[in-house]
């Protein structure tokens, strides 16, 4: 398998296997984070996913560039063919619009269609995460049917509110922080993005699929409170079958 090697430091390395943003390329990277991950080079101290890349940080006093390039180029050619990931979709919450999501209108306006029908468009496709990133447990994701047109604000706001749900063209991403955004706000969730009173603190991971589920404001004050409580779990269901 082609790739480029980007020394990123003295500590670290940047494993490019496309240039590109596709389910693809990225299928790629997770299939080589996996293979390092089973079978570990010593002196790797992390590994971060990206969109087409894996960021490889090391210990340079336990393996040299040189060295550690050719462990991870017999990891890419014993890499098995990557399919698309199978498995788990989690079903997370959106209450769309109002102060949640102040940009819901003029987005439907620039798409020309209704609010209903642009929430339909949004919500009934399953979305694939291509990574974490920003800020911990900010989840990059996609889907692959009926992409907006609308991209980035052209001014980005300073702040906005954890837990909001924002989009451009085909991409809407998990808030976990507050914190400067200028993609456009849809809506809010009631669950926690990043929770790190738990021993898992993120909602979804790298790989990962999810779909968002529209609920009234009612309803996520409900679900918001049993998340307080404790007491919510995140539906599920198997891919493919909803």
């Amino acid at each position: 398998m082609d790739a480029k090697f980007l020394i990123s430091g003295d500590t670290a390395v940047s494993v490019q296997l496309g240039d590109e943003i596709s389910l693809e390329v990225n299928q790629k990277v997770r299939g080589l984070f996996e293979e390092l991950t089973k079978k570990p080079i010593d002196g790797v101290t992390e590994m971060v996913p990206t969109y087409a890349s894996l960021m490889v940080h090391y210990r340079p006093q336990v393996i040299r560039y040189k060295e550690l390039k050719e462990e991870i180029e017999k990891r890419l050619e014993n890499l098995e063919e990557v399919k698309e990931t199978e498995g788990i979709v989690k079903e997370i919450p959106i209450c769309y619009g109002g102060e949640l999501g102040p940009d819901l209108e003029d987005c439907a306006r620039f798409e020309n269609v209704s609010v209903q029908e642009f929430i339909r468009m949004h919500s009934e496709h399953e979305y694939y995460t291509y990574m974490l990133g920003f800020a911990p447990g900010h989840a990059y994701a996609a889907r692959f049917e009926e992409p907006f047109h609308f991209k980035r604000r052209e001014s980005p706001r300073v702040k906005i509110a954890g837990q909001s749900i924002v989009a451009q063209l085909n991409l809407s991403n998990l808030i976990p922080f507050p914190q400067p955004c200028g993609w456009n706000i849809l809506g809010g969730t009631p669950l926690a993005v990043c929770d790190y009173s738990k021993e898992d603190p993120f909602l979804v991971h790298a790989g990962d699929w999810f779909r968002y589920v529209p609920v009234s404001r009612r309803e996520y004050d409900k679900i918001k409170e049993d998340v307080r409580k404790g007491t919510y779990r995140v539906k599920t269901y198997k891919k493919g079958v909803k």
